[in-house]
């Protein structure tokens, strides 16, 4: 028996959260809640951090901790994953919602500004809202993905098509109350390894799974993934290549890309070289990154993004201690 076979996925978790004085925090939001995990001091403003698309706050558990210590990180689970609230039945995931939910999160602290740092589609999202809101965001930093997807017209069309019944059919499940299919706490280890296409390391692996897994009910020996199965169905911004390039423009503040060397681009590259060129040509304080490694770099070899998002924090990082934490 292996050592993840062997021991139950709150040891090792929990223990790694104690040791870092993690405190789960909860803000309210019109339909529930968005949880998350604070790091570091309390009375100092806190580095928003959004996850990839079906994971969660987890996803940074290895990574803050080698960054420094005097800054504080809130990682949140988006609505959906993680212990967030799912959105009401009947109801689809809309990219646009990160527009109210960071203002939100805000809202709840007092913030005037926020600082961002975030994978994949949570790059994508902190990308949209900086661009829109560019007052408020003091800086970015941004985990192997840099913008919305575009895709071609007919790929819309076919998606919308293949991907609402299929929607529908999980919104009623939802309805439904069913417990999902369960799994061994292994077997849920090999299913996120492989669905990840071993983007994440089997050690890695039980920080997301903390998160995403809950106790069966009718198997106690079992497991069962508990994001909202809606998540799978949803499309993106849809925006046109246009509309990134005018985004990319607001871009003025230090903006910090980090690029996996092993990570597809999901598009062509053309676009991302085009926003890149212009946020090399207009912001003086942008900078590109390359790393060795996976989508998941960050969180299984943490310690070859680390020392890049330290430099940058170095330079523009500035303590707010005027906020109120309600922690």
């Amino acid at each position: 028996m292996t050592e993840l076979e062997a021991q139950p996925i709150e040891t090792l978790v929990e223990r790694h959260d104690a040791l870092h004085e993690v405190q789960e925090v909860r803000i309210p939001i019109p339909f529930g809640e968005l949880a998350g995990k604070w790091w570091g001091p309390r009375n100092v403003r806190p580095i928003v951090c959004l996850h990839g698309w079906q994971d969660n706050a987890g996803t940074f558990d290895t990574l803050i901790p080698l960054l420094p210590k005097q800054m504080s990180f809130l990682a949140i689970d988006l609505p959906g994953h993680g212990y967030s609230s799912r959105i009401p039945h009947g109801m689809s995931y809309q990219p646009m919602n990160i527009f109210y939910l960071l203002n939100f999160v805000m809202n709840e602290y007092g913030w005037k500004k926020i600082s961002l740092m975030s994978h994949s589609m949570g790059s994508v999202l902190q990308f949209a809202y900086a661009a829109i809101f560019p007052a408020r965001v003091d800086f970015l930093i941004s985990l192997d993905a840099l913008k919305p997807q575009v895709l071609k017209d007919n790929v819309i069309v076919s998606m919308l098509s293949e991907l609402t019944p299929e929607f529908v059919k999980a919104d009623l499940r939802n309805q439904d109350k069913s417990e999902p299919p369960s799994y061994t706490y292994a077997e849920t280890v090999d299913r996120l390894h492989q669905g990840a296409v071993n983007s994440i390391t089997l050690e890695a692996c039980p920080f997301l799974l903390q998160r995403n897994i809950r106790k069966s009910a009718k198997f106690p020996e079992k497991y069962y993934f508990a994001r909202d199965s809606r998540l799978k169905y949803g499309l993106g911004f849809l925006w046109s290549q246009e509309v990134n390039v005018r985004l990319a423009q607001n871009l003025t503040m230090p903006f910090l890309f980090i690029k996996a060397s092993d990570s597809p681009y999901w598009e062509r590259k053309k676009n991302y070289d085009d926003v890149i060129e212009i946020l090399q040509r207009n912001n003086t304080h942008f900078e590109l990154r390359h790393v060795e490694g996976t989508h998941h770099v960050h969180l299984s070899h943490p310690e070859r993004v680390a020392p890049i998002i330290t430099d940058f924090l170095k330079k523009y990082w500035q303590r707010d201690e005027d906020v109120v934490s309600k922690l």
